[in-house]
């Protein structure tokens, strides 16, 4: 299996199983706060992990014009995204609103494909319309009503969904920096920008067992998560990270459903069945033609694969390794994924 898939899978399952530990302590805080905590848990533990890969703050790899897409990528994704959330989880149930998340994949997508122009096929297209129809089962007003949840419950999970597509994409243009370092700064800024919110509203901090637990969920479904994410936006491009990250929702349900007081709606089983048709679909796509590389020159992770036969002076050549390095024009023919070397028209 394909390098990126396996992260963006790994991403998925991190996030999808911290939803309905999230839900479980919802109640104990302000959803402004709770989203606070859960980002500056992913932000302070990302912190000490460089501190001891680095021993020090070590450079970014970012240019100076990258910096913007960051920022923006803050902004939707660790501002208004979390509280999107949070505010849906306390109208729905659990189960119902993992599954809801799926549509952040499709969002991906369509933003991908329509203004990024990113290459979408007949598979991945059919995918995402299984996925919106599961997806509008879950959120039709009946189905919400006999949950116990409600239609505007789901509509601000949408919302969520929404601005983490933004986020995806935005993220997707600087993937080829350190991701570590764009996972620290969403954590500790969304987090320092929810905290200070969520005092102005005047929100009263919960328990100190309750914000150690939304801290430690926050470090691995948002941070360790988040990085596995960027990783696979490098390597396989936002639309297809975005759909096999629809994997979350599955393992949210299960996780959910483990739970004390777990129990699945009625239309549950029919909309993870097209959620899962759509998964199955995004999986078996296989993209391959003739395509050509104009002359790059830029820096990230890689090995010395088809697309790296480089020299090195002066440098470590331990693989995988990170230097500043330059591609000339080829023509070839190969199965690829729109990733740093892929993101030509067609």
């Amino acid at each position: 299996m394909h390098r990126g898939i396996v992260l963006a899978l790994a991403a998925a399952v991190l996030f999808g199983a911290s939803t309905p530990f999230a839900k479980l302590v919802v109640a104990s805080a302000h959803p402004v706060l709770l989203a606070g905590l859960l980002y500056l848990g992913s932000g302070l533990g990302l912190s000490a992990f460089r501190l001891l890969r680095d021993r020090g703050w070590a450079a970014s790899g970012l240019v100076a014009c990258e910096w913007r897409w960051l920022t923006a990528a803050v902004l939707f994704g660790g501002v208004l995204g979390p509280v999107a959330l949070l505010i849906g989880l306390a109208r729905t149930d659990a189960a119902s609103a993992s599954l809801l998340l799926n549509l952040e994949g499709v969002l991906t997508a369509l933003i991908a494909w329509i203004i990024f122009r990113e290459h979408c096929d007949r598979h991945l297209v059919i995918g995402m319309l299984a996925i919106v129809a599961g997806g509008m089962l879950l959120a039709w007003p009946s189905q919400q009503a006999e949950t116990g949840g409600s239609t505007g419950g789901a509509l601000w999970i949408a919302v969520a969904c929404a601005c983490w597509a933004i986020d995806n994409n935005l993220t997707r243009r600087i993937s080829g920096g350190d991701a570590v370092f764009i996972a620290t700064i969403k954590g500790l800024t969304a987090g320092a920008i929810n905290l200070v919110i969520a005092w102005m509203l005047g929100a009263s901090w919960p328990a100190a067992g309750s914000a150690l637990s939304t801290l430690a969920i926050g470090l691995v479904g948002y941070g360790i998560s988040l990085a596995l994410f960027v990783l696979a936006l490098r390597e396989i491009g936002a639309a297809r990270t975005g759909a096999y990250f629809s994997l979350a929702p599955f393992v949210g349900v299960a996780v959910a459903l483990a739970l004390p007081g777990g129990e699945a709606p009625p239309l549950l089983w029919p909309a993870a069945l097209l959620m899962g048709v759509g998964l199955w679909l995004h999986l078996s796509e296989r993209h391959d033609h003739e395509h050509h590389h104009e002359p790059l020159e830029h820096s990230h992770l890689h090995w010395h694969d088809e697309h790296h036969h480089h020299e090195h002076s002066g440098i470590a050549t331990e693989e995988p390794h990170v230097h500043r390095h330059t591609h000339t024009a080829v023509t070839h023919k190969h199965p690829h994924f729109p990733d740093l070397h892929h993101r030509h028209r067609h």
